[in-house]
This record gives C-alpha cells, sequence and structure tokens, in this order.
C-alpha cells in the first residue's frame, strides 16, 4: 500500500515539476497520492482475500473510506410493517440511535430513512428503506415497510425480503386497516414469528387503554395464525427514544424490543445449496464503475466474477458480476438472505428492470402460461364483496415483479369463483418473468389484496 502511495507521490511531483504552478506542499501531494492509491482497493481486496478478519480492506465510497464486511454474526432480514402513521419508519431511526449509543449502528435520522421528497411532504413512507445495525447477537439489515395504501405494493417487496418483523401498533387508535393488511400479507410471504411494539404509550393516561390494545392485538395475531398467546408485546415510545426523554417508554423500551426480536424471531436457515437466484429489487448507475441491481439473495452463493444470467419481460441477458456490496461494504461472496448490490458488467440501467432474476446459467427459465392453486379473500378477510368469472385481470405480484394477468377456469369457462373459495385457476401473464412451480404469490386489485396462489403446474 505505502510503496502504491510513495509511486503515486512521485509521479505527482514529477508531473509538478514539468508543469510549474502556485507552490504545491509534500503533504497535499501524499494526501493526493494515498486517496488516488485508496481508488485501487479492489486490487488491493484481491491480493489480501481471506485476510479481512484482522486487516480490513478499505476502499472509498462517497469519499469515505469503506471496509469489508464481516460475516462474524448470523445476518437476518427484519422489517417494521403496520398502519400509516402508528410510527414505523420512527421507531427504525430510534432503534439506530439506541444502538448507535453502545457502538452497534449508525444513527440514521427520520428524513434519511423517509428519504423520497413527495414522502416528507406528505409524512409516510412510500418504497421500502433498508437500515443495518446490529446487537450482541446478530447483524441485522432493517426494510422500513410504507403503510400507505398507495404504495402498497413496495410493502410487498419489502415484507418478501423478511425473516421476521416488528408491527407497530398506536396506542391512541389500535389496530387499523393496515395493520390487519400488513399481517395477512406477512403470513403469505412466510414470516412466521413477529413482534409487536405498542407506540406512542406517550399519549395516553389510561393504563386499561393500553390492555385493551394488547388484547386486540393478541386475538388478531391469532385469527391470522400467528402465536397470539406467546408473542412479545413491548410497550413504549419510539419518539421519546429518538428526544431521549423518559428513559422507561424510550430507550429501555427499544433495549427490551430489541431482546425479544433477538429471542423470538428465530435465526433463519439458508438455503446455500440451490443454484444462486436474486429478484432484481431496484436499478440504478454509479458514474465511472456501471449498473448495480439490487435484491435480496433468495438462494445460493455467489462470488465475484461470475457468469449470471439476468431473466424476465421477454430477455435472456448473460453478463458477469465485477463487484458485491453490502451496506457500503465490500464482498468477495453474497450468500442467500443478504440484501446486497451487484455491479455488472457491460450492462446499461435501461437493460434491466425491477422483478427480474438474476441467477446462474440454465437454471431458472422464464413463462407467461400456468395452473395455480388459490385461496380468494372472504369479504370479512378484506377481499372481494362479489364472485368473478373467466377473464378477470388482477395484478399478479411474484417475487418483486407487479405484472397484469389474466384467470380462467381450466373445465368450465361460466364458472364463478366467489370469495372465500378454494380453486384452480389457469393463469396468463401478459409479459414472461421467471417461474417455479411451488412459488407463491399474491393477486390484487383496486389497491387491495383479493387472494393467494401457489404455482401447482407450468403449461409450457
Amino acid at each position: 500500500m505505502f510503496r502504491t502511495v510513495a509511486r503515486h507521490c512521485a509521479q505527482a511531483a514529477t508531473r509538478a515539476a514539468a508543469k510549474p504552478k502556485a507552490p504545491v506542499s509534500a503533504g497535499a501531494l501524499f494526501a493526493n497520492a494515498a486517496v488516488r492509491s485508496v481508488r485501487h482497493a479492489s486490487q488491493l481486496a484481491r491480493a489480501t482475500r481471506g485476510l479481512y478478519s484482522t486487516a480490513p480492506v478499505v476502499r472509498l465510497h462517497k469519499g469515505r473510506l469503506m471496509s469489508t464486511f464481516q460475516r462474524n454474526k448470523p445476518h437476518v432480514n427484519i422489517g417494521t410493517i403496520g398502519h400509516v402513521d402508528h410510527g414505523k419508519t420512527t421507531l427504525t431511526a430510534a432503534i439506530t440511535k439506541v444502538l448507535a449509543s453502545k457502538g452497534k449502528a449508525e444513527f440514521q435520522d427520520y428524513s434519511s430513512i423517509d428519504k423520497a421528497p413527495e414522502e416528507r411532504a406528505r409524512g409516510i413512507t412510500i418504497s421500502t428503506a433498508h437500515v443495518e445495525y446490529e446487537t450482541d447477537n446478530r447483524h441485522y439489515a432493517h426494510v422500513d415497510c410504507p403503510g400507505h395504501a398507495d404504495y402498497i405494493k413496495n410493502m410487498i417487496t419489502g415484507a418478501a425480503q423478511m425473516d421476521g418483523a416488528i408491527i407497530v401498533v398506536s396506542a391512541t387508535d389500535g389496530q387499523m386497516p393496515q395493520t390487519r393488511e400488513h399481517l395477512l400479507l406477512a403470513k403469505q410471504v412466510g414470516i412466521s414469528n413477529l413482534v409487536v411494539f405498542i407506540n406512542k404509550v406517550d399519549a395516553i393516561d389510561d393504563p386499561e387503554m393500553l390492555e385493551l390494545v394488547e388484547m386486540e392485538m393478541r386475538e388478531l395475531l391469532s385469527s391470522y395464525g400467528f402465536n397470539g398467546d406467546d408473542t412479545p408485546i413491548v410497550a413504549g415510545s419510539a419518539l421519546c427514544a429518538l428526544e431521549g426523554r423518559n428513559p422507561e417508554l424510550g430507550e429501555q423500551a427499544i433495549e427490551k424490543l430489541m431482546a425479544a426480536v433477538d429471542t423470538w424471531i428465530p435465526t433463519p436457515v439458508r438455503d446455500l445449496d440451490k443454484p444462486f437466484l436474486m429478484p432484481v429489487e431496484d436499478v440504478f448507475s454509479i458514474s465511472g464503475r456501471g449498473t448495480v441491481a439490487t435484491g435480496r439473495v433468495e438462494r445460493g452463493v455467489i462470488n465475484k466474477g461470475a457468469e449470471v444470467e439476468i431473466i424476465g419481460f421477454g430477455n435472456t441477458t448473460k453478463t458477469t458480476i465485477t463487484g458485491i456490496e453490502m451496506f457500503h461494504k465490500e464482498l468477495d461472496q453474497g450468500q442467500a438472505g443478504d440484501n446486497m448490490g451487484i455491479l455488472l458488467r457491460g450492462m446499461k440501467r435501461e437493460n434491466i428492470r425491477r422483478g427480474q432474476v438474476i441467477c446462474l446459467p440454465g437454471t431458472v427459465k422464464s413463462h407467461k402460461n400456468f395452473l395455480a392453486q388459490f385461496y380468494i379473500l372472504s369479504k370479512e378477510e378484506g377481499g372481494r364483496h362479489t364472485p368473478f368469472t373467466d377473464n378477470y385481470r388482477p395484478q399478479v405480484f411474484i417475487r418483486t415483479c407487479d405484472i397484469t394477468a389474466t384467470l380462467s377456469h381450466p373445465d368450465d369457462p361460466e364458472h364463478m369463483v366467489m370469495p372465500g373459495d378454494n380453486v384452480t385457476l389457469k393463469v396468463e401473464l401478459v409479459s414472461d418473468i421467471a417461474l417455479e412451480e411451488g412459488q407463491r404469490f399474491t393477486i390484487r386489485e383496486g389497491g387491495k389484496t383479493v387472494g393467494t396462489g401457489v404455482v401447482a403446474k407450468i403449461l409450457e
């Protein structure tokens, strides 16, 4: 490293001598050379692979020195879900503040989590936001999920990335429509354990009100198939924790919440043996480096330099992974469960989109037509009030994809599908996407979830 810095110093001095300018100090030459050397940290990373546990590799990210990601604790994906304005984003910020005081997180304030201008203007979260922190036992990637009905599809994407969840409910309101919808979606995407945080306890005077909210939440959890009797319920105030007041409702409640998360939400068993697959959640360009696709790795492992395919929406493209990053830390290998960004060689941003998947070549195919086993939600569960017949066209949410489909009965075109029915239907998508038998998905119409399905048989 220092030889490289010295070389850059010498080169800089030669250039300065050749082109007389204002005097340049030796310190400035060294600083500039050091920065240029750190920019070559990817070469250094390759040379020191396997040594980062004692000598972290550094590189520049937005002008800051970044280290290699270290897997010294189990990695768990968690998130905040619940009704709009019940305090999900405030709680996320409060968790980072309390853990930052213990050196286990970088404090993220409300505005840095609620990034989009329209979110701040309306005081709601639209797209999912990712935050990193640690406890004594685990490393967490935290997804802050939207609670506003207009943007529920982003919540579906967020929930699909979670191993467990914190459902936030306001002590002043109790359970609300999106509390119930988020619980339903959490169950659909396979979340088995969650912890309840009753927020805004500082805003109520009657302790019986708190008991009523807790009792209602336990009943609601049981009605959606969760363990309502034993699920930990923590009461407190995220705002108190954020503002550093009333420690019993603030900081101590957050500590109690994270202890419950550590113990109640099981450490997931990662599917490392199957071929690599990552659904694309977002795509962006980094000036001078290329195109990055982000998402949660569904299964398998992948190394820098590996060849992959990008599949879906009528395209199958081969490319090579030139870099892997998680929370601005460099990885040599990505694994199932990682929320990470993949740098793709020779790809333009417009050539890849959310809803596609990145996988090992030849392991996954895209399809448009399949049979699926459906459960259509009843009116009481928030579903349709009326039946539907052939050529019904809802939106299908599968992995990170949101796509229009036509549903029809395989044998009887006149068959009426009633709310509450279990039924097998043929599905035709408007475009092909990566599909596998046994895959779960959700159907929505008019801003609400109307059913869930499992791919039973590919028809092509």
